[in-house]
């Protein structure tokens, strides 16, 4: 029998006769589906009383950002530097001329330190490679410097087109340069930066892959270096390229045909990236800042790795290119001239000392990160298969002429996360004198005095426009600087930042103080100019100056620079303490 007979039991059998559980039989009571009626759509109208409700139109709500047009000004980065094509087929072109192998241990043997066999061992930018002999530069300047365009050029080249870009943010449209001269020029970082940052087309989100060397509005480049192996290698670079309207000049030394007036050097940039820290005495470093301010150039940049040395050159040269303007306003024999002093761009709100500077005995230092893309060549030379690289440097900008003036006013402070907030307090506020209907056409409106909740709606209209961004311009001088990295907790937001006192001072931005300051204060990042005032004033934070001999005070105030305090040694719970609790509370038992 194929389906022999279940022996079932009586009560399932009577459950089974009751119930008709059989999917077979089954008959729902769904109706047919029918095909969807296209139903024509009405045209939307807006009602006054639609847009009180909301607090906002649709249209105005997407052309608003949740941040206020100050942050967003405040916080204007490039993000991820990508090399150009054109750059990155010249480097490509060079390390086909050379055998791979050798030139990753070149690499190594360079930017890795001594324990190169070490994998492990993070790759650095900075390049302090001095021959004992003539002969022995001849065998490997060429090695090398393959060896500092595959891995040092990329990384430079990024932190100099986030600084260009800064200051080409920070000054304006009215900043144009069309002269360069480029100490420690090297592999031509500078060059690339520059052509690539200054172009003809004033696209504001043009191609960046797509940007050529051709397109560029400089007129003249000057590239000063003594190491013939580096400048050899930046000339191969620019070996197949066509550019007419820019003129290359590669030189040992600045000559004074080089110099310019102060009048007509308002379109000159003289620029050093990572430079100071290979020059062996603080002689040398000197003069080379000397030269750079006796060039007549309006802006001066100058760029070095963020570690202690680097930013102890920074704020060296600093203090000295300050000095220098100071000197040129209290001179009276410089009453004629047109542009005397001089002012700091960025980082720095002040002219005053650097607060962190501690001559021989840094602990902090004013420094930033720059991330990289690595191109395949990069990847290949470190054998590594981590797509990004992050750049360390620390800067200073310094233009000719006095300081502009603090304006009073304070534009540009809400963005559509406020405006909500402040539509919300006006309709609580509307006092309701009797019901109407939505569609009634005579509807009086409540007289609401609403005019602090209607001028961020026009600044937010005007957050594109030119006097919008002049007047934040201006504003930005004074605005503090974060120059560590922003610690965001649950109902607050602490900055460390440089301030236009001179001082790192620790603002804390609490949720009571507005959607709007902490919706901006949690969406900072490290390195952007904060324009919100705190809530409540703030603390300074400053580290105590130290002995440099062995044995001298550490600094008891300020070492939580940058990161939250630790807690107290007596309020920690150790094992220590814990066994002896145990042991006491045994023997009183036993008792």
């Amino acid at each position: 029998q194929v389906n022999p007979s279940l022996n079932l039991d009586p009560s399932l059998k009577a459950l089974l006769k009751d119930v008709d559980i059989s999917l077979t039989r089954h008959k729902t009571s769904v109706p047919s589906h029918r095909e969807l009626d296209i139903i024509p759509s009405e045209p939307f109208e807006e009602s006054p009383i639609a847009i009180w409700d909301v607090g906002i139109s649709v249209s105005e709500e997407e052309s608003l950002d949740r941040k206020s047009p100050a942050a967003i000004f405040g916080s204007q980065g490039i993000g991820a530097v990508i090399l150009p094509l054109e750059l990155q087929n010249s480097i490509n072109l060079l390390i086909s001329e050379s055998d791979k192998t050798l030139l990753h241990n070149d690499a190594k043997r360079l930017f890795q330190g001594k324990d190169v066999d070490n994998e492990d061992v993070e790759w650095s930018s900075n390049y302090e490679v001095r021959y004992r002999s003539r002969h022995q530069a001849s065998r490997h300047s060429g090695r090398d410097g393959t060896a500092f365009a595959s891995v040092a050029l990329p990384a430079h080249y990024s932190a100099l087109r986030a600084v260009l870009a800064h200051v080409k943010h920070r000054l304006g449209p009215d900043w144009g340069i069309s002269r360069v001269i480029d100490w420690g020029a090297g592999t031509g970082s500078g060059l690339w930066a520059s052509v690539h940052t200054f172009q003809q087309d004033t696209d504001p989100s043009p191609d960046v892959e797509g940007l050529q060397i051709s397109d560029t509005s400089l007129q003249t480049y000057i590239g000063i270096d003594k190491r013939d192996g580096l400048v050899t290698i930046g000339k191969r670079l620019l070996r197949d390229l066509k550019f007419s309207n820019l003129s290359v000049t590669w030189q040992r030394a600045f000559h004074d045909d080089d110099r310019v007036s102060r009048v007509l050097g308002q379109d000159t940039l003289a620029l050093s990236a990572f430079n100071l820290s290979s020059l062996p005495t603080n002689l040398a470093r000197k003069s080379l800042v000397k030269e750079m301010w006796e060039s007549g150039a309006s802006t001066l940049i100058l760029i070095d790795h963020n570690t202690p040395d680097g930013f102890e050159n920074i704020a060296e040269a600093r203090e000295f290119l300050l000095k220098m303007g100071r000197k040129e306003v209290e001179d009276p024999s410089t009453e004629d001239w047109p542009i005397r002093g001089s002012h700091v761009i960025a980082p720095c709100p002040h002219d005053g000392e650097c607060p962190l500077l501690q001559p021989g005995s840094m602990r902090l230092v004013c420094g930033f990160s720059q991330r990289l893309q690595r191109p395949s060549f990069i990847r290949l030379t470190k054998h590594s298969t981590i797509g990004h690289e992050d750049t360390g440097y620390s800067y200073i900008v310094i233009r000719r002429g006095e300081r502009p003036a603090r304006p009073s006013s304070k534009l540009g402070r809400i963005g559509a996360v406020g405006k909500r907030e402040l539509d919300k307090e006006a309709e609580s506020q509307t006092v309701m004198k009797e019901l109407s209907l939505h569609n009634d056409n005579n509807v009086d409106e409540v007289p609401l005095d609403v005019s602090h909740a209607i001028s961020p709606r026009n600044e937010s209209r005007l957050s594109l426009d030119s006097e919008l961004w002049t007047e934040l311009r201006q504003e930005a001088y004074s605005w503090p600087r974060l120059v560590f990295p922003p610690l965001k907790k649950s109902g607050h937001i602490i900055l460390d930042a440089c301030t236009q006192e001179g001082k790192i001072m620790r603002l804390t931005v609490p949720k009571s103080q507005g959607k709007q300051p902490y919706y901006d204060a949690r969406k900072s990042s490290w390195g952007d100019i904060f324009p919100h005032d705190p809530k409540n004033p703030p603390q300074e934070r400053y580290q105590p100056r130290r002995a440099k001999r062995g044995g001298g005070t550490s600094p008891v105030k300020g070492a939580d620079i940058g990161k939250r305090q630790t807690p107290k040694e007596q309020n920690r719970i150790s094992y220590e303490a814990l066994s002896e609790n145990i042991k006491d509370t045994r023997k009183k038992s036993r008792r």
